[in-house]
Parts: structure tokens; sequence; C-alpha cells
């Protein structure tokens, strides 16, 4: 450990050599990369490999660049990029937590709504021919109809045994109408974020206000409708409903994202099953389960 933070650290220095280094902060919970944070400053990403972690983050400099044009909202400002590298200035922040959203009143909600909506939406409208232009590739959360199947039969394979009857017939009924309409799933492709989950969205909780946008790995073309079911999976359907007012078009996605957002939690069950994970069947309790539950201490004035 202390050996790969010091290539880290020497690769820092290559980048920026006039970087006086002080503070060093790590963080290692990513799945594809090894983040150092200097002097509160300065991020320092770094891929776990050299292969699809390295494809990842070159990808993702490339939606970074054409971007930040069409962009309000704050998201990273490059200073050096390498095959096994990124830096960017240091945005303020925590992740905006559900709870975050839920203790504001409805005016502070609808600015934050404005905010995630205008952001994506934005984004959402980057004319794809400038995306082909840089070399943008599909977005890794991409999915096809077959794949959607293979996981239903999956799940009943390899869940099914272990799930109480109400799970399964839930399963049954979130998937009937992918199995009903081949076209279910159809969309008009968009450059999308893929992933604007709580630790990629950064929320000042003085202003009350998102502060900007992280992380872009899993950015490319794809469905717009994968945005809208993180938002549903981790902020509830009522918020994106909210961010409807600002951003109505994604009223046309709301079933794919309604469908995608189930089938997170089968993903993570099938994984532990394969991993054999002792905690697996935790996930499969909460099927199907509704989450729109307010923060203790919200009263309902607020709600």
């Amino acid at each position: 450990m202390a050996e790969e933070l010091d290539r880290h650290l020497g690769r820092i220095r290559e980048c920026l050599p006039h970087l006086v280094i002080e503070t060093v902060r790590e963080n290692r919970d990513g799945l594809t990369n090894d983040v150092l944070i200097v002097n509160e400053q300065f991020v320092f990403r770094f891929p776990k490999n050299e292969t699809w972690a390295r494809e990842l983050l070159a990808n993702e400099i490339k939606v970074i660049e054409l971007a930040r044009d069409y962009l309000d909202i704050q998201i990273p400002h490059i200073e050096c990029k390498a095959a096994d590298l990124l830096a960017y200035r240091f945005i303020a922040g925590g992740p905006l937590q559900r709870n975050d959203i839920l203790a504001l009143g409805e005016d502070e909600q609808d600015a934050i709504a404005d905010q995630l909506a205008t952001y994506l939406r934005q984004l959402h409208a980057v004319p794809l021919g400038e995306v082909g232009r840089h070399g943008i590739a599909p977005s890794d959360t991409n999915r096809g109809r077959a794949v959607w199947l293979e996981l239903f039969e999956d799940a009943k394979r390899e869940l099914s045994p272990s799930l109480m009857s109400h799970a399964r017939e839930w399963v049954e009924q979130h998937f009937a109408p992918l199995l009903a309409d081949e076209g279910f799933m159809n969309y008009e492709p968009r450059l999308i974020n893929g992933e604007p989950t709580p630790y990629h969205v950064l929320f000042d909780r003085q202003a009350r206000r998102v502060s900007g946008v992280i992380d872009f790995g899993t950015a490319g073309v794809g469905d717009p409708a994968a945005d809208f079911a993180v938002v549903i999976y981790y902020y509830g359907e009522s918020f994106l409903r909210r961010m409807a007012k600002f951003y109505p078009e994604i009223k046309d996605g709301l079933d794919r994202a309604r469908f995608w957002a189930g089938t997170l939690e089968l993903q993570w069950a099938l994984s532990g099953v394969r991993g054999r994970s002792a905690a697996w069947s935790w996930f499969t309790v909460h099927l199907g389960g509704a989450r729109d539950v307010l923060p203790v201490g919200v009263e309902w004035e607020k709600a």
C-alpha cells in the first residue's frame, strides 16, 4: 500500500511539478479508480487496472471535455490527464443524500430538483454528432432486450428457490411488460451520465444547493431512462416527478426507468449468490418494496 502511494505521489509530481504536497487524503472505495485528494485543492484519480479501468477513464475524459461546454452545473475542470491519471480541481460538498432533500422545505426541494433536472436535460441534449466526433463510447450501463430476458431467467433459476412467494410474484409482475412488448425498452439514444448517484452529486449543506457533479465513468451514449432510474432508486419517484416540472421529457422514459430501477436489487442479489456472500439474502428481503419514507425529525408541514 505504501509503495503504491509513493508511486501515485510520484505521478502527481510529474503531472503538476509546481504543486507543493502538504496533505493527502486517500479514497479507495470506488470499483474503478483510487482517489487521492491533495491539499483539499486537487483530486487525482488512478485506474485500478491497465485494461477496462483505463478505458473507462479515457472515455470519461472525453465526456468531461465535451459536456462542460453544454452544462450550467459545475463539473471537474481537468488540470492534467494521461492514460493512468486524471487530475482536476477539488469541488467542495458532500454526497447529496435523500434525507438532505426531504429535510428541506418545498421551495428548496424544487430548487434542487431544478438543478438536477436542468443538468440531465442539458446533458441529454448534447448533439450526438459532437459526441461521435469526440470518440465517446456507448455507456457502460447499456442493456439490450436479450440481456434483460437473461436477467429474468437467471433470477427465476438462481434466486426464486430462496424467495418468499410474494417476492417471486413481484419478479414475475415486474418483468411482465418486457415479456408482453418487444419494444418496451426501445429508446432514442442520448449522451447520459449513467450513474447520478448520491456520491457523485455534491451538496453544499450550508447553501442548500448542489455544488457540482463528479465521476463520469459510466457516461456515454445510452438510454436517458437509465439516469432517471438511478434517481428513482436513490431519491424516489416522487422526487423524479418533482424534477419533471423542469424537464417534462422525463415522462417519456418513466416506465423504462421504473423497470430499470426495479432490476437493480435483482442484479445485486445475483452477484451475491454467485459470489457466495453470506449477506446476499439481505437484498432479497426488499424486492418490490417502496422507499418513500421521510427522515426522523421532519414535520409534515415541510413534506
